[in-house]
């Protein structure tokens, strides 16, 4: 198994599913950040040591609106989005990269 190494942030793609509108924006370890109606939190990245821009593994807490029900908590692979994606019917969110600076 690969090591891993902690990022201090991510940079992700929102994609507005009615407007066809793409987004792109980065955050810090712990920022919320507001895609239309959705509350992103970044809660960790990770990123392969010996190949750091080869993959990202971010973990992501998604709320819809100001609901404190969570619509999406869990790993996002930058190299696989739809193996573990969020599943809402206006805006899809998936991860591009890990940041450290």
């Amino acid at each position: 198994m690969a090591q891993t190494g902690k990022a201090t942030g991510a940079m992700l793609r929102g994609l507005d599913k009615v407007s066809g509108t793409p987004i792109d924006f980065s955050m810090k370890v712990g920022d919320t950040v507001e895609l239309g109606r959705l509350r992103v939190t970044l809660g960790e990245c990770r990123y392969p040591t010996d190949n750091p821009s080869g993959d990202a593994y971010a973990w992501l807490v998604v709320r819809d609106g100001n609901d404190d029900n969570t619509t999406f908590e869990g790993w996002m692979i930058a190299s696989s989005p739809a193996l573990n994606a969020l599943d809402h019917q206006r805006y899809d969110v998936w991860v591009l990269r890990c940041t450290t600076d």
